[in-house]
């Protein structure tokens, strides 16, 4: 999972791909129009996201296949919700694993956002849903990056130990 910033704005979403077989692609059309971000620069920036993905995949993985899916049920987690971009193109490919039913989980989110997400899930748990939402990391007190090591040490810890 891949956001697509806008031009000269990378926090902001215009767009957010997914991989798989077939990658999925969501673009927020609103966002792009007002930053002035076109199909085309979507289309060129998309090959690099799409080698980071698999770059982490491999590195996160170690080979490991996927976690099956297909008649569970999956909880997205995500540290919050500006526009909804980028959990819109996660909850596509997910729903392209079959899961039966599936959670959304995020401790604040844009109203208007949130709104837009209920019916693409079975349900949604959300802490806080402030009138004036900004940007994700104004609703921490700390909000460091997760680095590549930290996401190895924790995909390798045994299941049941987080």
């Amino acid at each position: 999972m891949r956001k697509i910033g806008a031009p000269g704005q990378p926090e902001l979403a215009v767009a957010a791909v997914a991989d798989g077989a077939d990658p999925v692609l969501a673009c927020d059309d609103e966002t792009m129009a007002l930053t002035g971000a076109s199909p085309q620069y979507i289309q060129r920036e998309l090959p690099a996201h799409l080698r980071e993905i698999e770059r982490r995949r491999k590195l996160y993985l170690k080979g490991r296949p996927p976690i099956p899916l297909a008649g569970k049920t999956a909880v997205l987690v995500d540290d919050g919700i500006a526009t909804g971009t980028t959990v819109r193109a996660a909850l596509m490919a997910l729903r392209l694993r079959g899961p039966a039913r599936v959670i959304l989980a995020v401790p604040v989110a844009a109203q208007e956002a949130l709104h837009a997400l209920r019916p693409e899930v079975d349900a949604l748990v959300c802490l806080e849903t402030p009138a004036w939402f900004g940007a994700v990391g104004a609703h921490y007190r700390y909000f460091p990056s997760v680095s590549d090591d930290e996401v190895v040490a924790l995909m390798d810890e045994p299941s049941g130990a987080h």
